[in-house]
Protein backbone atom coordinates (compact mmCIF):
# COMPACT_ATOMS: atom_id res chain seq x y z
CA UNK A 1 0.00 0.00 0.00
CA UNK A 2 1.35 3.78 -0.73
CA UNK A 3 2.16 5.59 2.37
CA UNK A 4 3.31 9.61 1.85
CA UNK A 5 5.02 10.73 4.33
CA UNK A 6 7.31 13.70 4.01
CA UNK A 7 10.49 14.04 4.89
CA UNK A 8 11.02 15.70 8.25
CA UNK A 9 14.05 17.39 9.91
CA UNK A 10 12.46 16.92 13.24
CA UNK A 11 9.99 14.85 14.15
CA UNK A 12 6.23 15.35 15.14
CA UNK A 13 6.24 13.55 18.44
CA UNK A 14 3.27 12.36 20.56
CA UNK A 15 3.85 15.61 22.75
CA UNK A 16 6.30 17.84 20.77
CA UNK A 17 5.86 21.68 21.99
CA UNK A 18 6.59 23.99 19.23
CA UNK A 19 8.06 27.29 21.18
CA UNK A 20 7.86 30.90 19.82
CA UNK A 21 11.53 32.36 19.43
CA UNK A 22 12.90 33.68 22.55
CA UNK A 23 11.81 37.05 23.67
CA UNK A 24 13.57 39.53 25.54
CA UNK A 25 13.66 39.45 29.62
CA UNK A 26 11.55 42.50 29.22
CA UNK A 27 8.73 40.57 27.89
CA UNK A 28 6.63 37.85 29.27
CA UNK A 29 7.42 34.20 27.40
CA UNK A 30 4.96 33.59 24.68
CA UNK A 31 2.98 30.34 25.86
CA UNK A 32 4.32 27.16 24.00
CA UNK A 33 2.14 25.62 21.15
CA UNK A 34 1.13 22.13 21.08
CA UNK A 35 0.57 20.36 17.58
CA UNK A 36 -1.94 17.71 17.72
CA UNK A 37 -2.05 15.46 14.99
CA UNK A 38 -4.97 13.91 13.41
CA UNK A 39 -5.36 10.76 10.56
CA UNK A 40 -8.66 11.91 8.81
CA UNK A 41 -9.94 8.13 6.93
CA UNK A 42 -12.86 9.72 4.79
CA UNK A 43 -12.47 12.91 3.91
CA UNK A 44 -12.86 12.45 0.21
CA UNK A 45 -16.63 12.26 1.14
CA UNK A 46 -19.32 15.00 0.96
CA UNK A 47 -19.40 15.24 4.79
CA UNK A 48 -16.02 14.37 5.90
CA UNK A 49 -14.81 17.06 3.38
CA UNK A 50 -16.89 20.19 3.94
CA UNK A 51 -17.65 19.81 7.54
CA UNK A 52 -14.86 18.13 9.00
CA UNK A 53 -12.12 18.77 7.35
CA UNK A 54 -12.61 22.44 5.69
CA UNK A 55 -15.13 23.87 7.99
CA UNK A 56 -13.56 22.13 11.29
CA UNK A 57 -9.90 21.10 11.40
CA UNK A 58 -8.66 23.49 8.49
CA UNK A 59 -10.42 26.42 10.06
CA UNK A 60 -8.61 25.92 13.07
CA UNK A 61 -5.60 25.40 11.87
CA UNK A 62 -5.95 28.81 9.56
CA UNK A 63 -7.02 30.48 12.80
CA UNK A 64 -3.79 30.13 14.77
CA UNK A 65 -5.12 26.89 16.57
CA UNK A 66 -7.52 26.57 19.86
CA UNK A 67 -6.34 29.18 22.94
CA UNK A 68 -6.66 27.13 26.29
CA UNK A 69 -7.22 28.47 29.72
CA UNK A 70 -3.51 28.91 30.92
CA UNK A 71 -2.94 30.88 27.80
CA UNK A 72 -1.14 28.22 25.68
CA UNK A 73 -2.16 27.29 22.48
CA UNK A 74 -2.93 23.53 20.58
CA UNK A 75 -3.12 23.71 16.84
CA UNK A 76 -3.75 20.47 14.74
CA UNK A 77 -1.66 19.02 11.87
CA UNK A 78 -4.17 16.60 9.43
CA UNK A 79 -3.13 13.16 7.45
CA UNK A 80 -5.18 12.49 4.78
CA UNK A 81 -6.28 8.34 4.68
CA UNK A 82 -7.92 6.88 2.10
CA UNK A 83 -8.01 4.40 -0.66
CA UNK A 84 -7.68 7.07 -3.81
CA UNK A 85 -3.90 8.44 -3.82
CA UNK A 86 -5.14 10.64 -6.40
CA UNK A 87 -8.02 12.18 -4.68
CA UNK A 88 -6.11 12.70 -1.80
CA UNK A 89 -3.15 14.70 -3.28
CA UNK A 90 -5.88 16.73 -5.13
CA UNK A 91 -7.76 17.59 -1.57
CA UNK A 92 -3.85 18.38 -0.03
CA UNK A 93 -2.87 20.31 -2.35
CA UNK A 94 -5.67 22.42 -2.52
CA UNK A 95 -5.33 23.10 1.06
CA UNK A 96 -2.00 23.36 1.62
CA UNK A 97 -1.77 19.74 3.91
CA UNK A 98 1.63 17.99 3.73
CA UNK A 99 0.95 14.38 4.85
CA UNK A 100 -1.34 12.02 3.06
CA UNK A 101 -1.45 8.11 2.83
CA UNK A 102 -3.41 5.05 1.49
CA UNK A 103 -1.96 2.97 4.41
CA UNK A 104 -3.89 2.99 7.59
CA UNK A 105 -2.19 0.65 8.99
CA UNK A 106 0.86 2.52 8.43
CA UNK A 107 -0.55 6.23 9.96
CA UNK A 108 -2.17 4.21 13.35
CA UNK A 109 1.51 2.43 13.85
CA UNK A 110 3.15 5.92 13.81
CA UNK A 111 3.23 7.98 17.08
CA UNK A 112 3.32 11.30 15.23
CA UNK A 113 -0.59 10.79 15.13
CA UNK A 114 -2.40 10.79 18.09
CA UNK A 115 -6.02 11.27 17.00
CA UNK A 116 -8.12 8.30 15.02
CA UNK A 117 -11.23 10.19 13.30
CA UNK A 118 -13.97 8.80 10.92
CA UNK A 119 -16.07 9.81 8.16
CA UNK A 120 -16.15 6.12 6.63
CA UNK A 121 -19.35 4.55 5.49
CA UNK A 122 -20.87 2.85 7.89
CA UNK A 123 -20.53 -0.43 6.81
CA UNK A 124 -16.52 0.12 6.93
CA UNK A 125 -16.19 1.85 10.18
CA UNK A 126 -16.01 -0.48 12.65
CA UNK A 127 -13.13 -2.98 11.51
CA UNK A 128 -11.39 0.97 11.14
CA UNK A 129 -12.64 1.73 14.80
CA UNK A 130 -10.87 -1.34 16.03
CA UNK A 131 -7.58 -1.37 14.49
CA UNK A 132 -7.62 2.26 16.01
CA UNK A 133 -8.47 1.41 19.26
CA UNK A 134 -5.91 -1.28 19.30
CA UNK A 135 -3.58 1.24 18.28
CA UNK A 136 -4.47 2.91 21.25
CA UNK A 137 -5.43 6.23 19.53
CA UNK A 138 -7.85 8.73 20.51
CA UNK A 139 -11.30 7.82 18.97
CA UNK A 140 -13.57 10.76 17.26
CA UNK A 141 -16.42 9.64 14.63
CA UNK A 142 -19.26 10.27 12.83
CA UNK A 143 -22.10 8.28 13.67
CA UNK A 144 -23.75 5.83 13.44
CA UNK A 145 -20.56 4.13 15.20
CA UNK A 146 -21.84 0.71 13.73
CA UNK A 147 -24.61 -1.25 11.86
CA UNK A 148 -25.54 -3.73 14.74
CA UNK A 149 -26.26 -2.90 18.52
CA UNK A 150 -23.60 -5.81 19.31
CA UNK A 151 -21.18 -4.38 17.34
CA UNK A 152 -21.61 -0.91 18.74
CA UNK A 153 -21.26 -2.42 22.63
CA UNK A 154 -18.15 -4.48 21.97
CA UNK A 155 -16.95 -1.18 20.48
CA UNK A 156 -17.15 0.61 23.64
CA UNK A 157 -16.27 -2.03 25.62
CA UNK A 158 -13.04 -2.43 23.89
CA UNK A 159 -12.74 0.95 24.34
CA UNK A 160 -13.11 0.99 28.16
CA UNK A 161 -10.80 -1.61 28.55
CA UNK A 162 -8.15 -0.10 26.54
CA UNK A 163 -8.49 3.19 28.38
CA UNK A 164 -9.00 5.13 25.05
CA UNK A 165 -10.47 8.23 25.06
CA UNK A 166 -13.47 8.33 22.12
CA UNK A 167 -15.40 11.15 20.97
CA UNK A 168 -18.85 10.58 18.83
CA UNK A 169 -20.17 13.35 16.64
CA UNK A 170 -23.43 15.42 18.14
CA UNK A 171 -23.33 18.23 15.56
CA UNK A 172 -27.01 18.92 15.61
CA UNK A 173 -26.86 19.95 19.20
CA UNK A 174 -24.40 22.75 17.98
CA UNK A 175 -27.01 24.20 15.62
CA UNK A 176 -28.01 28.07 16.26
CA UNK A 177 -31.54 26.86 16.25
CA UNK A 178 -31.13 23.87 18.95
CA UNK A 179 -28.89 25.85 20.97
CA UNK A 180 -31.58 28.75 21.39
CA UNK A 181 -34.10 26.12 22.20
CA UNK A 182 -31.32 25.38 24.66
CA UNK A 183 -31.26 28.29 26.61
CA UNK A 184 -35.27 28.70 26.74
CA UNK A 185 -35.29 25.12 28.30
CA UNK A 186 -32.79 26.22 30.75
CA UNK A 187 -34.23 29.62 31.55
CA UNK A 188 -37.31 27.20 32.90
CA UNK A 189 -39.88 28.78 29.86
CA UNK A 190 -41.74 25.98 28.78
CA UNK A 191 -42.81 24.92 32.29
CA UNK A 192 -43.68 21.19 32.30
CA UNK A 193 -42.92 20.37 28.77
CA UNK A 194 -45.63 18.10 27.24
CA UNK A 195 -44.35 17.21 23.82
CA UNK A 196 -42.27 17.29 20.92
CA UNK A 197 -42.74 17.58 17.25
CA UNK A 198 -40.24 17.71 14.86
CA UNK A 199 -40.42 17.84 10.67
CA UNK A 200 -37.50 16.20 8.40
CA UNK A 201 -36.76 15.94 5.41
CA UNK A 202 -37.32 16.88 1.26
CA UNK A 203 -37.93 15.44 -1.76
CA UNK A 204 -34.80 12.88 -3.05
CA UNK A 205 -34.47 13.17 -6.59
CA UNK A 206 -35.47 9.72 -7.74
CA UNK A 207 -32.06 9.83 -10.21
CA UNK A 208 -33.90 9.30 -13.18
CA UNK A 209 -34.65 12.32 -14.81
CA UNK A 210 -32.35 14.41 -12.63
CA UNK A 211 -29.85 13.62 -10.36
CA UNK A 212 -30.39 12.80 -6.42
CA UNK A 213 -28.81 14.77 -4.01
CA UNK A 214 -27.77 11.44 -2.20
CA UNK A 215 -25.68 8.77 -2.86
CA UNK A 216 -27.26 5.61 -4.09
CA UNK A 217 -25.96 3.47 -1.00
CA UNK A 218 -28.40 5.33 1.25
CA UNK A 219 -31.39 2.95 -0.08
CA UNK A 220 -29.57 -0.19 -0.16
CA UNK A 221 -30.24 -1.94 2.87
CA UNK A 222 -26.80 -4.33 1.90
CA UNK A 223 -24.93 -0.76 1.97
CA UNK A 224 -25.76 -0.08 5.39
CA UNK A 225 -28.76 2.45 3.97
CA UNK A 226 -31.93 3.62 5.30
CA UNK A 227 -33.33 7.23 6.80
CA UNK A 228 -33.57 5.02 10.18
CA UNK A 229 -29.91 4.67 10.59
CA UNK A 230 -28.74 8.05 9.48
CA UNK A 231 -31.34 10.28 11.08
CA UNK A 232 -32.52 8.00 14.53
CA UNK A 233 -28.89 8.58 16.04
CA UNK A 234 -29.15 12.16 15.46
CA UNK A 235 -32.60 12.15 17.12
CA UNK A 236 -31.49 10.04 20.01
CA UNK A 237 -28.74 12.51 20.72
CA UNK A 238 -30.91 15.74 20.21
CA UNK A 239 -34.07 14.44 22.61
CA UNK A 240 -31.47 12.86 25.63
CA UNK A 241 -29.91 16.06 25.59
CA UNK A 242 -32.37 18.44 25.69
CA UNK A 243 -35.30 16.98 27.04
CA UNK A 244 -34.42 13.54 29.10
CA UNK A 245 -33.38 9.94 27.71
CA UNK A 246 -35.67 7.76 25.43
CA UNK A 247 -37.07 5.02 27.07
CA UNK A 248 -39.63 3.22 24.61
CA UNK A 249 -39.99 3.83 20.40
CA UNK A 250 -42.68 2.76 18.03
CA UNK A 251 -41.64 3.04 14.50
CA UNK A 252 -43.65 2.51 10.91
CA UNK A 253 -40.42 2.29 8.34
CA UNK A 254 -41.86 2.49 4.22
CA UNK A 255 -40.08 2.46 1.59
CA UNK A 256 -42.35 4.69 -0.40
CA UNK A 257 -40.03 4.72 -3.90
CA UNK A 258 -39.18 1.02 -4.38
CA UNK A 259 -37.05 2.05 -7.80
CA UNK A 260 -33.95 4.59 -8.06
CA UNK A 261 -31.46 5.40 -10.66
CA UNK A 262 -27.93 5.47 -9.25
CA UNK A 263 -24.73 7.51 -10.20
CA UNK A 264 -24.05 6.18 -13.31
CA UNK A 265 -27.99 6.15 -14.26
CA UNK A 266 -28.66 2.39 -13.68
CA UNK A 267 -31.79 1.32 -12.00
CA UNK A 268 -32.05 -0.40 -9.29
CA UNK A 269 -34.15 -1.89 -6.31
CA UNK A 270 -34.10 -0.11 -3.17
CA UNK A 271 -34.03 -2.14 -0.15
CA UNK A 272 -33.87 0.44 2.44
CA UNK A 273 -36.73 2.37 4.13
CA UNK A 274 -36.92 5.98 2.54
CA UNK A 275 -39.54 7.22 5.33
CA UNK A 276 -39.71 6.66 9.41
CA UNK A 277 -42.76 7.92 11.37
CA UNK A 278 -41.67 7.44 14.77
CA UNK A 279 -43.10 8.42 18.69
CA UNK A 280 -40.95 7.82 21.49
CA UNK A 281 -41.67 7.96 25.45
CA UNK A 282 -38.85 10.07 27.52
CA UNK A 283 -38.51 10.42 31.02
CA UNK A 284 -40.39 12.49 32.75
CA UNK A 285 -43.75 11.61 30.46
CA UNK A 286 -42.70 13.67 28.05
CA UNK A 287 -43.90 12.53 24.50
CA UNK A 288 -42.18 12.93 20.73
CA UNK A 289 -43.32 12.45 17.52
CA UNK A 290 -40.80 12.61 14.85
CA UNK A 291 -41.23 12.10 10.85
CA UNK A 292 -37.95 11.86 8.91
CA UNK A 293 -38.28 11.65 5.30
CA UNK A 294 -36.75 11.67 2.25
CA UNK A 295 -39.91 11.77 -0.05
CA UNK A 296 -41.57 14.98 1.42
CA UNK A 297 -41.85 18.21 -0.56
CA UNK A 298 -40.95 21.03 1.79
CA UNK A 299 -43.39 23.53 3.19
CA UNK A 300 -41.55 24.92 6.72
CA UNK A 301 -39.38 27.35 6.81
CA UNK A 302 -36.34 24.77 7.13
CA UNK A 303 -35.61 21.73 6.57
CA UNK A 304 -35.89 20.46 10.16
CA UNK A 305 -38.37 21.77 12.01
CA UNK A 306 -38.70 21.00 16.44
CA UNK A 307 -42.14 22.34 17.82
CA UNK A 308 -41.62 22.06 21.36
CA UNK A 309 -45.38 22.56 23.44
CA UNK A 310 -44.84 23.04 27.31
CA UNK A 311 -47.78 24.45 30.28
CA UNK A 312 -46.04 28.16 30.30
CA UNK A 313 -44.99 28.34 26.70
CA UNK A 314 -44.40 26.96 22.82
CA UNK A 315 -41.67 27.04 20.59
CA UNK A 316 -40.67 26.08 16.97
CA UNK A 317 -37.31 26.06 15.97
CA UNK A 318 -35.14 24.67 12.84
CA UNK A 319 -31.30 24.54 11.73
CA UNK A 320 -31.35 28.49 12.62
CA UNK A 321 -34.54 30.26 13.33
CA UNK A 322 -36.63 30.48 16.68
CA UNK A 323 -40.29 31.04 17.66
CA UNK A 324 -41.95 31.32 20.85
CA UNK A 325 -45.34 32.00 21.68
CA UNK A 326 -45.62 32.30 25.45
CA UNK A 327 -48.85 31.37 27.58
CA UNK A 328 -50.23 34.87 28.01
CA UNK A 329 -49.93 35.45 24.17
CA UNK A 330 -51.94 32.32 23.13
CA UNK A 331 -54.71 32.91 21.10
CA UNK A 332 -57.85 31.28 21.76
CA UNK A 333 -58.67 29.08 18.10
CA UNK A 334 -62.05 27.94 18.11
CA UNK A 335 -63.04 24.94 15.60
CA UNK A 336 -65.84 25.82 13.14
CA UNK A 337 -65.33 24.15 9.75
CA UNK A 338 -68.23 26.12 8.44
CA UNK A 339 -66.93 29.36 8.55
CA UNK A 340 -63.50 29.92 6.92
CA UNK A 341 -60.16 30.80 9.38
CA UNK A 342 -58.85 34.14 8.23
CA UNK A 343 -57.05 34.22 12.01
CA UNK A 344 -53.44 35.03 10.94
CA UNK A 345 -51.29 32.43 13.08
CA UNK A 346 -48.16 32.95 12.25
CA UNK A 347 -48.48 36.69 13.10
CA UNK A 348 -48.89 35.06 16.92
CA UNK A 349 -45.54 34.31 17.17
CA UNK A 350 -42.21 36.40 18.57
CA UNK A 351 -38.99 35.91 16.34
CA UNK A 352 -36.27 35.21 18.91
CA UNK A 353 -32.88 37.32 18.28
CA UNK A 354 -29.69 35.62 17.71
CA UNK A 355 -27.67 37.43 20.38
CA UNK A 356 -24.70 35.99 19.72
CA UNK A 357 -22.29 34.28 17.07
CA UNK A 358 -22.78 30.62 16.85
CA UNK A 359 -20.35 29.87 14.20
CA UNK A 360 -20.10 26.01 12.48
CA UNK A 361 -21.36 23.48 14.52
CA UNK A 362 -19.11 20.84 13.70
CA UNK A 363 -16.22 22.97 14.27
CA UNK A 364 -17.26 24.02 17.39
CA UNK A 365 -17.58 20.40 18.40
CA UNK A 366 -14.19 19.90 17.26
CA UNK A 367 -12.54 22.53 19.39
CA UNK A 368 -14.81 20.91 22.52
CA UNK A 369 -13.55 17.67 21.92
CA UNK A 370 -9.61 18.96 21.04
CA UNK A 371 -9.39 21.18 24.18
CA UNK A 372 -10.95 18.41 26.30
CA UNK A 373 -8.11 16.12 24.83
CA UNK A 374 -5.19 18.60 25.65
CA UNK A 375 -6.64 18.80 29.17
CA UNK A 376 -7.68 15.11 29.73
CA UNK A 377 -11.20 16.01 30.99
CA UNK A 378 -14.18 13.76 30.33
CA UNK A 379 -15.73 14.01 27.26
CA UNK A 380 -19.23 13.53 27.57
CA UNK A 381 -20.10 13.05 23.91
CA UNK A 382 -18.39 9.10 23.68
CA UNK A 383 -18.97 6.24 22.42
CA UNK A 384 -21.40 4.82 24.87
CA UNK A 385 -23.44 7.69 23.60
CA UNK A 386 -23.06 6.18 20.22
CA UNK A 387 -24.12 3.40 21.14
CA UNK A 388 -27.18 4.25 22.33
CA UNK A 389 -28.11 5.49 19.08
CA UNK A 390 -27.57 2.28 17.36
CA UNK A 391 -29.88 1.17 19.79
CA UNK A 392 -32.49 3.32 19.48
CA UNK A 393 -32.21 2.58 15.64
CA UNK A 394 -32.04 -1.35 15.95
CA UNK A 395 -35.01 -0.96 18.42
CA UNK A 396 -36.56 1.43 15.82
CA UNK A 397 -36.39 -1.37 13.21
CA UNK A 398 -37.58 -4.00 14.92
CA UNK A 399 -40.69 -1.42 16.28
CA UNK A 400 -41.64 -1.80 12.39
CA UNK A 401 -41.05 -5.29 11.50
CA UNK A 402 -42.99 -6.39 14.66
CA UNK A 403 -45.92 -3.29 14.55
CA UNK A 404 -45.33 -2.80 18.51
CA UNK A 405 -43.86 -0.58 20.98
CA UNK A 406 -40.12 -1.68 21.96
CA UNK A 407 -39.00 -0.67 25.25
CA UNK A 408 -35.38 0.38 24.95
CA UNK A 409 -33.35 -2.41 26.83
CA UNK A 410 -30.57 -1.56 29.05
CA UNK A 411 -26.76 -1.27 27.85
CA UNK A 412 -24.67 -2.81 30.63
CA UNK A 413 -21.77 -0.36 29.69
CA UNK A 414 -21.13 0.78 33.57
Amino acid sequence: MESVYPARTQPLGRRRLLTQPSQSSSEAPTPPTREIGIIMNGVSGRMGYRQHLVRSILAIRDAGGIEMPNGSRITVRPLLVGRNSAKLAQIAERHGIEDTSTDLDAALADPRWEIYADFLVTKARVAALRKAIAANKTIYTEKPIAETLDEAVDLARLARDMKVRTGVVHDKLYLPGLRKLRRLIDAGYFGRILSVRCEFGYWVFEGDWQQAQRPSWNYRAEAGGGVISDMYPHWCYVLENLFGPVRSVYTQAATHIPQRWDERGEPYLATAEDAAYGIFELDGGIIAQINSSWTVRVNRDELVEFQVDGTLGSAVVGLFGAKIQPRTATPKPVWNPDIADEHDYPSDWITMPANDEFGNGFRRQWEEFLTSYALGTAYPFDLAAGVRGVRLAEAARRSSDEGRKIVLAELGLE
